[in-house]
């Protein structure tokens, strides 16, 4: 029979996840305006342990947005080819601040499960003493 996971493991692991995405976010934000720079994507998939989805979530790898970088003008800019364009980041400073907030409310909303649960634990511990 399978252990199952505690609502602590799922929890933590979910605020494991958003914390890495959150990181992420803010690297595509700090770069927003450094040339060639290209967006991270991180994406979450459920936990494999001993060969069994364990029903945990964990950041997958990190990938690079694969979108057209947009071609800047401005020819006094030292990366500037012969026709004064260089190659800007296709980092999209509205997005990345929608993202950041959401991910600051999945963990946000991790945590309240998981200071409920730990409650719930104490609760049941101080019934069992009585």
């Amino acid at each position: 029979m399978d252990r199952p996971v505690s609502a602590l493991h799922l929890a933590a692991s979910g605020m494991r996840a958003q914390s890495e995405r959150l990181r992420h976010t803010a690297e595509n934000i700090a770069n927003a305006d450094t040339p060639g720079y290209r967006r991270k994507l991180v994406t979450f998939e459920e936990a494999v342990r001993f060969g069994r989805p364990s029903g945990e979530v964990e950041a997958s790898k990190v990938r690079l947005d694969q979108g057209e970088l947009p071609r800047l003008y401005d020819p006094s800019h030292p990366l500037a080819d012969e026709d004064g364009y260089y190659l800007g980041s296709n980092v999209d400073l509205v997005i990345e601040i929608a993202d950041s907030r959401e991910a600051g409310r999945s963990y946000e909303a991790n945590l309240k499960m998981f200071e409920q649960t730990r409650q719930m634990g104490a609760s049941l511990l101080e019934l069992l003493r009585r």
